[in-house]
């Protein structure tokens, strides 16, 4: 397994924000005393060219240059779009590094699936894993997208939709932010789950959702790995296990195609053990 972090994205905050530093830096110690063995590689800043796939130039510019909050959720920090960058680089190399035949895991911050072609929201500044996909497309030939964070993937959705070489799947509460997510159509399909649905059929649905995914046949499955279906997440009603999420890794583990991994949501403070039960099921 090939983890790619960089401690510099923990430099960042906004206080009484969900999407915290502490995420990620009390994950990172945990997963290197129970895997010494896993390899550590810090990512470049993505290039424009690479943000191009997925962004507008104008998107860019005011990540860059904006210096406003996007939204209520989405502060404007100083230097956000390095971190962004560095984010977003992860996400393809994890993708490099699964089509090449290795496990690897983006352990970053900012997600990004919220992220569209022209807008920053929902704690997203570039759209980390439709621009890993984009980037495969010049060697794979068909790419899937998993997404299992508790939210919608709109903005992974905005910028792959209609491209017949990806397929997009989202398994999300709705109602909840960022209210989408509701139909599937063309390439993408959507699994809707309200509120407080038992455990089990969440797990069938997330189940039925990679099935249909593996069935289009993809040289490479990307996977958006949010944690905050999370029984006890303080964002969401769901009602996931640690023990679910070492299922879905176990999942992975089984299918006989590349996967890469990059961590969106998940905001309790049992987040590290909950990374730690899927990657661990994806390792056995």
């Amino acid at each position: 397994m090939t983890i790619f972090y960089d401690p510099s994205c923990l430099d960042y905050s906004s206080p009484g924000h969900p999407e915290r530093p502490e995420r990620i830096a009390r994950t990172v110690p945990l997963i290197k005393n129970r895997h010494p063995q896993w390899e550590w590689r810090e990512p470049i800043p993505a290039s424009d060219d690479e943000l191009l796939h997925a962004h507008s130039p104008q998107h860019i510019e005011r990540v860059a240059n904006g210096g406003e909050d996007f939204d209520p959720d989405t502060p404007y920090y100083s230097n956000i779009e390095m971190y962004a960058r560095r984010s977003a680089r992860a996400a393809i190399e994890t993708a490099r590094t699964a089509l090449r035949g290795e496990l690897a895991f983006s352990l970053m911050r900012p997600p990004g699936h919220h992220a569209t072609r022209d807008r920053a929201m929902g704690f997203c500044y570039f759209s980390n894993v439709a621009i890993a996909a984009l980037d495969a497309l010049n060697g794979a030939e068909r790419v899937a997208i998993w997404d299992f964070d508790g939210h919608h993937g709109n903005g992974t959705e905005a910028i792959v939709a209609h491209n017949e070489r990806i397929r997009f799947a989202s398994i999300h509460q709705f109602p909840a932010y960022p209210g989408t997510g509701v139909k599937s159509f063309a390439n993408i399909d959507n699994y809707p789950v309200a509120p407080f649905t038992p455990r089990n059929e969440v797990v069938e649905i997330a189940e039925r959702s990679l099935e249909k995914l593996i069935t289009f046949k993809p040289d490479l499955l990307l996977v958006s790995a949010g944690f905050d279906a999370y029984a006890r997440d303080p964002l969401l009603q769901l009602t996931l296990e640690s023990e679910d999420f070492a299922k879905f890794g176990d999942w992975l583990s089984k299918i006989n195609v590349p996967v890469a991994v990059a961590l969106e949501g998940g905001y309790s403070n049992d987040l590290p053990e909950l990374i730690d039960a899927f990657l661990t099921g994806w390792q056995s």
